[in-house]
């Protein structure tokens, strides 16, 4: 039987994600520590330094994009970064995701696995307090489950959960997880970020109840909230700060100027091009992590003429990555290939030949869809990701080489997610990742997933999706996962030209700010794990 406990010890951390330090790795290292790049140091010196012991008082204060005023902290609705952040604080989830990109127990303290990976026996943690002083039990963690499966939930993870045939309380710590077929991954799905644990029964989602670091005191959506330090957190060594203030700050401008006046301590998603100005300051530090964060142009293959692969051949044919890359990105990420599995996950296909620009095969398959040109519109917002404008602008040229006349229409940040997304033909976004292949691709590109945001259906995808998912042999899974990434490039309706760092920065003032490979803010759950030095 396989079986995580939650004794097993993670390898020690490392202080910047990736294959290998480049020399702006090292910059960036430097910056993270507090160095000039100016001053040679070796790596072994500045690892030397003690670190700061961790402090406990004072209110962290966030800038934050990824808000908006239709925000809600029920947890089936979380949609982007701020929801997240948010969750994290106030409530646990069942399994957590390490900087290593591992599944370490949260409010699960141990799991098994019973052979063919069907049944799941799943140890509830002891000793745990909501914030109304209940203590956590089986009944809660299936409550809290149940919440996305329902007829009438509207969760983005009901698809993925729909593989779960019978959820039981077999003992006051203890439940047994039975799935139509097997799963290996099952520990990274209960990793997934909506699902975290509310007492059983409980439905009042303005003002949450959680086991969190953090208790609810203000939240206006879209703007900010303010949540007070828990002082029976159950996690040792947490939440140091006595509160945590999260203004939402969508515009990168406004974001990076009020980390630079001290209006707040950190922000996340940072301006590609400002980058390399903040990293000159002596006051702030820059956490670079590469990780599943992409970028995207969405075709709606429904509707004419991206129902025509063709033509969804020519678009990403018509695009130069190499140049976007490194004018919007400023080199910090690396190219796309229509698919989005990162190359850090161990299903990524490396005989993939990478797809470039090529304005004379563009050419070719519009004629093969009996077009000499295109005319297309293309919804566009820095709410998408920051600097899409800017790459829309860029690929709005490279496309008028290849026979397509690209009409970029700027779309209003606050509702660009509600009003355009899965909604316009054409339009740009993001994904912030996930951590394994098969949560990546159940999420957004099985037929049936509640966010799959270019309507693509491929019925021999969706088959091979669920025929890796039951496998245990790694190779097997291997070849599977390499066939599907190949479909979705040469069939899907999504042009994934770039693959971006995770960029945030934060005053020198915050102590314990680290990469994550994970999302943003240490993969969201940073209010809990930092500390203000002065």
């Amino acid at each position: 039987m396989e079986k995580y406990m939650k004794n097993d010890k993670a390898p020690d951390r490392v202080l910047f994600q990736g294959a290998q330090l480049s020399r702006r790795g090292f910059i960036s290292s430097a910056a993270l520590l507090g160095i000039s790049s100016a001053v040679s140091l070796s790596p072994f010196s500045a690892l030397a330094a003690p670190a700061p012991a961790p402090k406990k008082g004072g209110t962290l204060r966030l800038g934050m994009s990824g808000g908006n005023t239709s925000d809600t902290l029920d947890p089936t609705l979380f949609s982007d970064w701020v929801s997240l952040n948010q969750a994290y604080m106030l409530m646990n989830g069942l399994v957590e995701i390490d900087e290593h990109n591992k599944a370490v127990p949260e409010l699960l303290e141990s799991w098994e696995a019973r052979p063919g990976a069907k049944e799941w026996v799943l140890k509830v943690r002891q000793g745990v307090t909501f914030h109304n002083g209940k203590t956590l039990d089986a009944d809660d963690i299936i409550y809290s489950i149940n919440l996305h499966r329902g007829e009438q939930s509207r969760s983005a993870i009901k698809t993925q959960l729909a593989s779960i045939t019978a959820l039981e309380k077999t003992g006051a710590d203890q439940i047994t997880l039975t799935l139509d077929s097997g799963n290996a991954d099952l520990p990274y799905l209960l990793a997934d970020y909506h699902l975290v644990v509310v007492p059983n029964g409980f439905t009042d989602w303005a003002h949450p109840i959680g086991t969190g670091g953090f208790v609810f005191e203000r939240y206006e959506p879209g703007v900010r909230s303010l949540f007070k330090r828990n002082p029976h957190y159950w996690k040792p060594d947490s939440a140091w700060v006595d509160a945590v203030e999260v203004l939402v700050i969508n515009d990168p401008t406004a974001r990076t100027n009020a980390l630079i006046s001290g209006q707040v301590h950190a922000i996340n998603r940072v301006d590609f091009k400002t980058v390399d100005f903040l990293k000159r300051s002596p006051m702030l530090q820059i956490i670079r992590a590469s990780g599943g964060q992409h970028f995207t142009f969405l075709m709606d293959c429904r509707v004419a003429p991206f129902n025509n692969n063709d033509v969804r051949m020519a678009i990403k044919h018509g695009i130069d990555r190499e140049k976007i890359l490194n004018t919007v990105l400023r080199g910090y990420g690396s190219l796309g290939n229509d698919h989005p599995i990162p190359k850090t996950d161990r299903f990524f296909n490396h005989d993939l030949p990478q797809r470039m620009y090529d304005p004379d095969k563009a050419r070719f398959y519009l004629k093969k869809a009996g077009l000499e040109k295109l005319s297309l519109e293309l919804a566009s917002s820095d709410a998408a990701f920051t600097g899409a404008l800017d790459a829309a602008a860029l690929y709005q040229g490279q496309a008028g080489n290849a026979g397509m006349q690209v009409n970029i229409k700027r779309q209003p940040a606050d509702s660009y997610w509600e009003d355009v997304w899965m909604k316009a033909p054409f339009c740009m976004g993001y994904w912030g990742g996930r951590p394994t292949a098969d949560q990546m691709f159940s999420t957004t590109y099985m037929s049936s997933a509640k966010w799959n945001d270019t309507h693509w259906k491929n019925d021999k995808f969706d088959a091979l999706l669920l025929q890796a998912r039951s496998l245990l042999d790694e190779n097997q899974r291997a070849q599977l996962y390499g066939e599907m990434q190949s479909i979705v490039r040469d069939d899907g309706g999504a042009m994934i030209p770039l693959f971006g760092d995770y960029l945030d920065a934060a005053s020198n003032k915050v102590g314990g700010i680290k990469p994550h490979p994970l999302f943003n803010f240490m993969g969201g759950r940073l209010a809990e794990r930092v500390w203000l030095t002065s």
